[in-house]
């Protein structure tokens, strides 16, 4: 039997990941750390692959917080130069292995071509079915839910239900996630899907992201499949 039918029954619908540990990576192998963000980028093309061969259909990722704009202006300024090139070879893999890009977050905060781009990428990808993948781009969780609850209808506000909120986040596209992953040993969300994570089940390990496996991907599936959700009953 193969690996992909062993958890083909149990494989998780939505799949959360903080990719956590590039710049630590990066120290540790005596280059720049702001090289280790370009290998992220690289580990995060093999990790999708790795997606649609075991059949998740969903993935989020964190790829740039809120609270990442307050770093060094030399960091920011080279990850919104990388995001300019990520996302161009993103629509070209995206038509390539049938994958739908969502950007999540505050677009209002980027650049005016970076805007231009996000809203290529989803447009051109729209269509794709295999696999869609959610990349949190100037994103916090609690903005997400702040700028729902700024959407609800003020006639409605007293009645509206879990599911007509869920509708009104930048996620409303995609499940909520099943499980969510965060690499280099951090163990919390840093405001990641705070709304959407409430029955996600929670995987740490202490693995750089740049130094991800697909075996350690594979061995968090299987134990997956071994966890008894119960949604609070």
């Amino acid at each position: 039997m193969t690996e992909k039918k062993q958890i083909q029954s149990i494989v998780p619908r939505s799949v959360g990941i903080i990719m956590d540990g590039n710049r630590r990576w990066a120290k540790s192998k005596g280059i720049l750390t702001l090289e280790g963000h370009r290998v992220g980028y690289q580990k995060l093309r093999e990790v999708l692959l790795w997606c649609k061969e075991f059949g998740v259909a969903n993935v989020m990722v964190y790829a740039f917080s809120t609270e990442n704009w307050n770093r060094a202006k030399v960091e920011v300024s080279y990850l919104m130069d990388l995001f300019r090139f990520i996302i161009k070879e993103m629509i070209a893999l995206s038509l390539e292995i049938d994958m739908r890009l969502i950007f999540l977050g505050e677009r209002s905060r980027l650049d005016e071509d970076i805007i231009a781009i996000v809203n290529d990428a989803e447009e051109k990808t729209r269509h794709c079915k295999t696999l869609t993948l959610g990349i949190a781009l100037s994103y916090s969780g609690r903005s997400e839910i702040i700028d729902a609850i700024h959407r609800i209808p003020k006639d409605h506000i007293g009645q509206i239900t879990e599911d007509e909120f869920s509708a009104l986040l930048w996620t409303h596209e995609i499940p909520d996630p099943d499980f969510i992953i965060r690499t280099s040993g951090e163990e919390r969300l840093s405001n990641f899907l705070p709304w959407q994570s409430t029955y996600s089940e929670l995987f740490f390990t202490k693995t750089l992201w740049p130094d991800f496996t697909r075996e350690e991907f594979k061995r968090i599936l299987d134990e997956y499949a071994q966890r008894q959700r119960r949604f609070g009953i």
